[in-house]
């Protein structure tokens, strides 16, 4: 049975999860992985969600504040013989469920093009696709989206 935990980023598992992810984006960036990595720092993220199948870390996500109603969706990551299984989806919907419960009515967040499945992922768990933010305007390849919390 999986068991989702909230924490923070100095969470060891949290850090070890990240570097797989990181690993992974790495090729799938391509030459454009420097740039997005600037932004995903964990450095100071105070709202991750691990999820652990017999206390082995299987996935993570986390979120950060992006303005007064919204917060964004960051580093999610699922290992990959633990996909196809609903873990990502349990560990998105904690998030939102934090976040709702902090007072927050949105999500937003940006992915590559490139990631295929994660676009599908998000479009599968209500995500509506918006115009690229801050940092991602005018990137060919970032894909951004919202999803409004309502409980």
């Amino acid at each position: 049975m999986t068991k989702l935990v909230r924490t923070d980023s100095k969470n060891s598992d949290f850090i070890v999860l990240v570097k797989q992810l990181d690993a992974y984006l790495k090729i799938t960036d391509g030459d454009e992985h420097d740039f997005y990595n600037q932004f995903n720092t964990i450095k100071n993220l105070k709202y991750v969600v691990l999820a652990y199948l017999d206390k082995e870390p299987i996935g993570c996500g986390a979120f950060k504040i992006f303005d007064n109603s919204k917060v964004e969706i960051k580093r999610m990551f699922t290992s990959a013989k633990e996909r196809e299984k609903g873990i990502a989806t349990q560990i998105l919907n904690e998030l939102e469920t934090w976040a709702y419960e902090l007072g927050y009515t949105s999500t937003v967040l940006e992915t590559g093009i490139r990631q295929a499945e994660a676009v599908e992922f998000y479009k599968k768990n209500n995500y509506q696709i918006i115009s690229n933010y801050g940092q991602y305007v005018g990137v060919e390849n970032s894909l951004c989206f919202e999803k409004s919390l309502k409980k």
